[in-house]
């Protein structure tokens, strides 16, 4: 393991400037070529001729042993990334693009689009030595103010910036890991509090009616009822493959990896949710060949007036009807969070919100008819709510004072 000491080099001026040496050399993992010596760019006064002199000296020794000695933990936990100056002076845009391209997929345009948002914010140059919180805020700021920059001429909505600004905290988070940027800026920046909307979603009797309704495709029907009985994403639904599926009858389960989260994950279906997988076929072969997202509206809409169902209902709102299903059926919180493949419990919470309003629905609806009030003339007028009086008859004395 290479050691890490300080050096000085003469330079003008009675200076000199601080180096530190590398022994044995070690190589930059971006190049390969062999890494002797860094120089810190730092330097103090050969002979201090005042006080300033003195306390710069005093100060600047401070910094080069403190880097010193962060050199010296990067290299014992193989953190490479201070060796390459280049990377850490190149584009951020470049590396967004790199990033983006990663994870875009044919069904979803939100990660170019959120490239696109950034550059039109931040131009095509900007470097990673540019990056800080008050860059982050200001693109903040700039999505919520609800700029229109894409073919339609729309301003975005609120949630459309949430889902933008996380592209970039994703990418920042990542650069921060990869030691090109000194600051964590993902924790440093918060991100955009999302609107709450409405999730449509089927009721059991909807959804039992919708599976007994003939379809114009039997596979984006099975596609669809097979989501809402698994709470499977389109992504996992239409790149599942027979080789994940395991088990028997009674104990059959899924084995595979969200495409979302890329989260390995191992998911007990029921008998029911696999007969709506169709006859196997080669286990390398996808389970629901063919499907496609472009089509499935059209879809939606003909299969759904067929079973005089009025919802604005997606392939993801059979997600949101497995979960809040689940809940309504009494399945707990946590294990339903699991099902779904959240990584955070908040994201499950919601859906317990739209329980919570069914129950609050349920409550209301059993109301006892209370007896009207008759009041006694006699008496002083009696000002508790009506369905909590008595009825009291004419000169009539109350029970509490008979004998």
């Amino acid at each position: 393991m290479a050691k890490v000491k300080m050096r000085m080099r003469t330079i003008a001026n009675n200076r000199k400037s601080i180096l530190l040496d590398y022994s044995p050399p070690i190589k930059n993992p971006v190049n390969g070529k062999l890494h002797r010596f860094e120089t810190l760019k730092l330097y103090i006064y050969d002979n201090p001729a005042d006080q300033w002199e003195r306390q710069h000296n005093k100060e600047t020794m401070i910094l080069a042993r403190t880097v010193c000695a962060q050199r010296q933990l990067d290299i014992q936990n193989r953190r490479f990334g201070f060796l390459s100056d280049a990377i850490r002076n190149s584009s951020f845009i470049d590396f967004f693009r790199t990033e983006a391209r990663k994870k875009q997929q044919s069904l979803s345009d939100d990660w170019a689009m959120g490239l696109r948002y950034f550059i039109a914010f931040a131009g095509h140059d900007l470097k990673f030595p540019e990056l800080n919180d008050y860059l982050c805020e200001d693109y903040k700021i700039y999505l919520l103010s609800g700029p229109a920059i894409s073919r339609k001429g729309r301003p975005i909505k609120r949630n459309t910036a949430v889902c933008y600004y996380a592209k970039l905290r994703h990418v920042l988070r990542i650069a921060y890991k990869k030691g090109i940027i000194p600051q964590d800026l993902h924790s440093i920046v918060k991100p955009i509090t999302p609107k709450e909307t409405h999730r449509e979603r089927l009721t059991l009797e909807e959804f039992q009616h919708l599976s007994e309704t003939p379809a114009d495709s039997d596979l984006m029907r099975r596609a669809a009822l097979f989501s809402g009985l698994t709470g499977l994403r389109f992504s996992d639904v239409s790149t599942l493959k027979w080789s994940e599926l395991r088990g028997t009858a009674g104990k059959y389960e899924l084995q595979f990896s969200q495409e979302k989260t890329e989260a390995a994950e191992v998911m007990p279906i029921s008998d029911q949710a696999v007969s709506f997988m169709g006859d196997q076929s080669n286990s390398h072969t996808l389970v629901f060949h063919g499907l496609r997202y472009s089509r499935l509206k059209t879809f939606f809409t003909h299969w759904l007036a067929a079973a005089g169902i009025n919802k604005n209902i997606t392939f993801h709102s059979f997600r949101h009807t497995f979960a809040t299903l689940q809940l309504e059926l009494g399945t707990d919180i946590y294990t339903v969070s699991k099902m779904l493949g959240h990584k955070a419990f908040k994201n499950t919470e919601i859906y317990a919100k739209i329980v919570d309003k069914t129950k609050r629905k349920a409550a209301d609806k059993i109301m006892l008819k209370m007896p009207e009030a008759v009041v006694n003339v006699d008496a002083e007028e009696d000002v508790r709510p009506a369905a909590f009086k008595f009825i009291v008859h004419r000169n009539e004395k109350p029970m509490s004072n008979r004998s």
